[in-house]
């Protein structure tokens, strides 16, 4: 279920625009056999379920022709869809987030070197990622300016209010696409009312924050989806979002009730860069 909100704007270059019907069809086709590909384990599959990633990435926008950054990619879950999608006639750039904290980045440093080796040891599915960094608001690694058609953060936003670094992420985005080029958002979503704070400790993020902070980067909201939606989910867990699968913090206890919930609520949002 798509709610419109905007108009992306008429500048799109060629490889933006709305591809004709033939051409749809082979992108789909390319999709399908990159999300059903053997590089993709069982485990990341089982997920497909709550994760939907073929609505997700149309709803993005997403052609196999596009340079497309993504933020944060943890073990590569999009990556390992990304990567084959690409890889023939469009570009993927992977941005690891290093924190500006010391502990929240020695957290994510072991997920981090096990992700650049994944793609090092296999060079033939991977071998044309280029792989940089984001820090305090500035990419390294690779030339960010005006370059990318599509910047992609899935489950990330928590973690930038968390560190301080939201705004200066977003601004850094907004950045590194073209004009007309989009971002693309799926983050765990808190009910109406629910604090900064709270929103911290829980892992969820109230569609309107993230708007608000979207747009006072420059953004334009362009669309809204409900295609990641749970309505199972009443987001008060008593370890947050973690409570879920696929982490279960709390182990054991009421694992079965957490089970039957699935993965989180999540918002799913498109801005475009005027």
């Amino acid at each position: 279920m798509l709610t419109l909100t905007g108009c992306a704007s008429s500048s799109l270059d060629a490889r933006n625009s709305s591809p004709d019907s033939q051409s749809q069809a082979a992108s789909a086709a390319s999709l399908d056999a990159a999300i059903g590909g053997s590089q993709r384990s069982d485990k990341a599959r089982a997920r497909d379920v709550y994760r939907h990633p073929k609505e997700t990435l149309e709803f993005f926008g997403l052609v196999p022709t596009q340079a497309v950054l993504e933020i944060a990619p943890g073990g590569g879950w999009y990556t390992d869809i990304l990567a084959p999608w690409l890889r023939d006639a469009g570009q993927l750039y992977e941005a690891q987030y290093l924190s500006t904290s010391a502990d929240l980045a020695a957290e994510d440093n072991a997920t981090d070197t096990a992700y650049r080796r994944k793609l090092a040891n296999a060079p033939a599915l991977y071998g044309k990622v280029v792989v940089g960094t984001l820090h305090a608001g500035q990419f390294s690694g690779f030339d960010a300016h005006e370059r990318f058609d599509r910047v992609l953060t899935f489950r990330n936003i928590h973690n930038w209010i968390k560190d301080g670094q939201l705004d200066a992420n977003l601004r850094a985005f907004y950045g590194a696409l073209k004009h007309g080029g989009e971002l693309g958002v799926e983050e765990h979503r808190a009910r109406p009312g629910t604090t900064v704070q709270q929103m911290i400790d829980s892992g969820y993020v109230t569609e309107a924050f993230v708007i608000e902070h979207a747009q006072a980067a420059g953004f334009v909201l362009v669309a809204r989806s409900e295609i990641n939606a749970n309505a199972k989910d009443t987001t008060d867990h008593p370890h947050g979002v973690w409570s879920l699968p696929p982490t279960y913090q709390g182990g054991d206890v009421d694992r079965s009730r957490y089970a039957a919930i699935g993965e989180s609520d999540r918002m799913t949002l498109r801005f475009v860069k005027p």
